[in-house]
């Protein structure tokens, strides 16, 4: 039975016919899966070594979240100058991320991974010796390189790790967004107990120049590991595919619609991660590493539950987790975005009275952010779930486009974070930012679905996820 959903991306196809049969192996032109019980010690040191790798580069990435404040006071930057240095590393970071996947589909996650830790490493190398603004933001640019390792380490992960435990195995792999918080914890103490124009062990300068050497030893050796360590004879499903089949399924609309959700879970979560250390330093008078260490309490819910997110998208289903998630962010930032203050009422007789008093405090607002922090790390998960599922052999493209926008969305969120505040005076328009990109998203999936389920199936109108009974067109 086919149905009508009025929304182009759920008419039948090859490619859905493809995720109806999940449980079969998709490797074409490669040696039999792991989905057969064949290496799967080969499919634990590639979620290893790449979840490792990942987390590095996601530090490496956002490192100048934490750096910014130190970075500002030596070059003399506004707060709208410094949020077009992380959002130089979040573009750059996102532009690459659909060829990165569909190339690790062709050749492997093994050579990309290796490919991605190297080129990273030069230009962190040379923001330790950045003399202005202008060169700071061309070589937070290239670092941002590092961010695309995402996509790459997705469609090499799903061409070794079994259909059932996919969820699970990618929401591992992704927690290496707890790389974020590395900075926030090593940046502070480095550049507190080193010295301005010191050099230490004749390579490593003093103060928060410290930091972007250390992070290029390691990403070369990072890069050593993942050559010689992850199996030689690697996986890559689309090996034999023309350009055009691997590109079909971007003309889906859900494919889309998955970008945005994505948008929303993890371009807002590297957004705020690279906004709060100055946003809880101005609004809160704290220090920069109490600022990092509370946004490092937002950073590893929203990293950290990402695996859980991934089983209980396979245990639930994924559209379950992300009512949830979705919902739970929007009350959240709907805390968030209201501004201290109070009303005050002019009386006709000259009398002036204040009226709803309004102020969050640190400690709440801290825990509020917290939940904000669960809710995208387990709606990342569900948002990647859907993508093998409905496109086992597109992976790749399919990984690469959702990931490119919601990486795109960590781009245009801090400079737009930064004129709200410049339009409205308050800070807290961050928050209301966030709102708005919620409600967009929650709204979008519920008319889908429900448009989807009266419309075309009336029977499923009841459900939520597709029933043990129902025909593999009723997906949405």
């Amino acid at each position: 039975m086919s149905t009508s959903t009025g929304d182009p991306s759920a008419t039948p196809g090859p490619t859905q016919d493809a995720g109806a049969k999940i449980d079969q192996n998709v490797d074409s032109g490669v040696d039999a899966g792991v989905d057969s019980g064949i290496d799967r010690a080969g499919a634990r040191r590639v979620l290893t070594l790449s979840t490792i790798g990942f987390t590095l580069m996601f530090a490496v990435w956002l490192m100048f979240g934490i750096l910014g404040k130190p970075i500002s006071a030596e070059f003399g930057l506004s707060e709208v100058q410094l949020s077009w240095i992380i959002a130089a590393a979040v573009l750059n970071g996102s532009l690459w991320r659909l060829p990165a996947g569909m190339i690790t589909d062709r050749i492997g996650g093994r050579k990309v991974m290796t490919f991605l830790l190297l080129a990273s490493a030069v230009p962190a190398y040379l923001v330790s010796r950045a003399d202005s603004y202008a060169m700071l933001l061309v070589l937070a640019f290239f670092v941002g390189f590092a961010g695309n390792s995402f996509t790459a380490g997705i469609a090499w992960n799903s061409a070794w790790q079994p259909r059932e435990h996919q969820g699970f195995a990618l929401g591992l792999f992704g927690a290496g967004n707890v790389g974020a918080s590395v900075t926030k914890f090593v940046g502070p103490p480095v550049i507190a107990g080193t010295t301005i124009g010191a050099t230490y062990l004749g390579i490593f300068p003093g103060g928060w120049r410290f930091v972007p050497v250390l992070y290029a030893v390691l990403l070369v050796l990072m890069a050593a590991a993942t050559w010689f360590l992850t199996p030689g004879k690697d996986r890559a499903p689309g090996r034999a595919q023309p350009l055009g089949r691997q590109l079909a399924p971007l003309k889906q609309l859900r494919v889309w619609r998955f970008s945005l959700y994505y948008v929303a879970f993890f371009g807002a979560y590297v957004a705020l991660a690279a906004w709060l250390p100055t946003y809880y330093m101005d609004n809160f008078n704290v220090s920069l590493q109490t600022a990092a260490l509370l946004t490092a309490s937002y950073i590893f819910p929203a990293s950290l539950l990402r695996p859980l997110g991934g089983w209980l998208s396979d245990r639930w289903g994924a559209r379950r987790v992300m009512y949830f998630s979705l919902g739970t962010m929007l009350a959240a930032s709907a805390v968030l975005m209201m501004p201290n203050g109070h009303l005050v009422i002019d009386h006709a007789d000259g009398r002036q009275t204040e009226h709803l008093g309004y102020a969050l405090a640190l400690t709440p607002f801290a825990l509020m952010v917290f939940v904000l922090g669960c809710a995208m790390g387990v709606g990342k998960a569900a948002v990647y779930k859907h993508i093998p599922e409905y496109f086992p052999d597109n992976v790749g493209a399919v990984g690469g486009l959702v990931g490119m926008l919601g990486g795109l969305g960590g781009f245009f969120l801090p400079p737009l974070f930064a004129y709200t505040k410049a339009w409205s005076g308050f800070p807290s328009s961050t928050f209301f930012v966030l709102f708005a990109l919620a409600a967009v998203c929650l709204l979008w999936m519920h008319w889908t679905v429900v448009h989807m389920l009266h419309t075309g199936s009336p029977e499923l109108a009841r459900h939520i996820e597709r029933p043990t009974t129902a025909p593999e067109e009723a997906l949405a």
